[in-house]
């Protein structure tokens, strides 16, 4: 007997599956998704306003794939999905994914068992593809719970790493680290402080201005030096500021801006979620760090942000970049999500386990051993974030 059988005996609800393919989506589901994500464990970049703000300025007309689930009139599961061509394969890939830091569904822990099943079942019944392919979830992802119960090939495979401080007052964070560490930190932060930066969270009015001054503070901060292309766009500074904007307003985002003698030198957005501040993106005066850390400026305020939020911590989200790794922080594994329709998929399974070795042999290249103590402060050369 299976669990939906068993669990069917005593859940009498009306179970119903759709699948949206327009832009009348957005509307249909737009209150039982933001409802449904207060009942999940997704991330911020799972919300209804990261994926509508996305799709608005990124999508291509005929390729959504938003597969719900519902029991009796309450969203229950939601997959937010669209098309590609990947690797001669059509390939379900979540929306955002490029601009995401974590990828997953949306699934109301209440009925986990029996909404997952019903998700399973919908996405097959869909026509149209032959792979679905989640690049970044988090270990506690619903995905994974996508992942036990698909009855076809699939493959898990690690991907990013992500970095993870505690949420915690300055004296705590700096009792972090061996006394001597500990005091060159405490007197960076003095340092900062007696600058006397006008610090203040933008309001969602302001969301698109600010997310504009952001990210020309972050071209600056880049020019000369690699940067993600994508982020010098003007659609990304469109999508981001429509999202922020709705982001701001519910909480689950702030944008802090820091003022010198009434000029903008620095900008962080923050993504809020359940459970975690996560720090997204930021734009400084190059000049900026030479009268400070602007690192431990920005981690100190997202810090301080994720502590009065009584959240338990700060994620600093992907890459192991010195710059995070000198605050000691725990690694948090990523993985890939691989599942396939049918066995005709398999050679794309090849792929993806062929080019995480490859990854993974890059990682051990790059490594430099564990960051600590005086080496740790003594890495100040990268305090910018990608």
């Amino acid at each position: 007997m299976s669990l939906q059988q068993s669990a069917c005996r005593v859940d009498t609800a009306r179970w119903r599956t759709e699948v949206h393919r327009d832009d009348s989506a957005w509307d249909a589901l737009g209150a039982g998704w933001n409802d449904l994500y207060g009942r999940s464990r997704a991330t911020p970049f799972q919300t209804l306003a990261w994926n509508a703000a996305w799709w608005r300025h990124y999508g291509r007309p005929g390729r959504l794939r938003l597969v719900a689930v519902w029991r009796d009139d309450r969203l229950i599961a939601l997959a937010p999905l669209m098309v590609r061509w990947r690797h001669g394969h059509r390939v379900l890939v979540p929306l955002a994914a490029a601009q995401s830091d974590h990828t997953d569904v949306l699934v109301d822990g209440a009925h986990a068992a029996l909404a997952v099943e019903h998700l399973v079942k919908a996405l097959l019944d869909e026509p149209g593809w032959g792979v679905l392919d989640f690049p970044e979830v988090m270990p506690n992802g619903s995905a994974g719970l996508l992942a036990e119960h698909w009855p076809r090939p699939g493959r898990r495979v690690p991907s990013s790493v992500c970095l993870r401080l505690p949420a915690c007052g300055p004296a705590e964070f700096c009792a972090r680290f061996p006394r001597r560490t500990a005091g060159k930190v405490r007197a960076r932060l003095r340092k900062i402080e007696a600058l006397g930066l006008d610090v203040r969270q933008a309001g969602a009015a302001e969301a698109r201005r600010a997310v504009v001054e952001m990210l020309r503070l972050h071209r600056r901060q880049w020019q000369g030096r690699d940067v993600n292309p994508e982020h010098l766009r003007p659609r990304f500074a469109a999508m981001l500021g429509d999202a922020a904007a709705v982001m701001i307003a519910a909480g689950q985002a702030a944008l802090t801006e820091y003022r010198r003698d009434g000029r903008l030198v620095a900008a962080d957005l923050a993504v809020i979620g359940p459970d975690w501040v996560g720090a997204y993106l930021y734009g400084a005066e190059p000049g900026l760090r030479n009268d400070m850390d602007v690192a431990l400026m920005l981690l100190s305020n997202d810090l301080r942000l994720a502590y009065r939020g009584g959240l338990p911590s700060l994620n600093l989200l992907r890459g192991q970049e010195d710059y995070k790794l000198k605050w000691q922080p725990d690694l948090v594994p990523n993985e890939r999500i691989v599942l396939c329709r049918s066995a005709r998929s398999a050679p794309y399974l090849g792929i993806v386990a062929g080019r995480a070795g490859v990854a993974r042999l890059r990682r051990i290249a790059r490594t430099r051993g564990p960051v600590s103590g005086e080496e740790a402060v003594a890495r100040a050369a990268g305090q910018s974030r990608p």
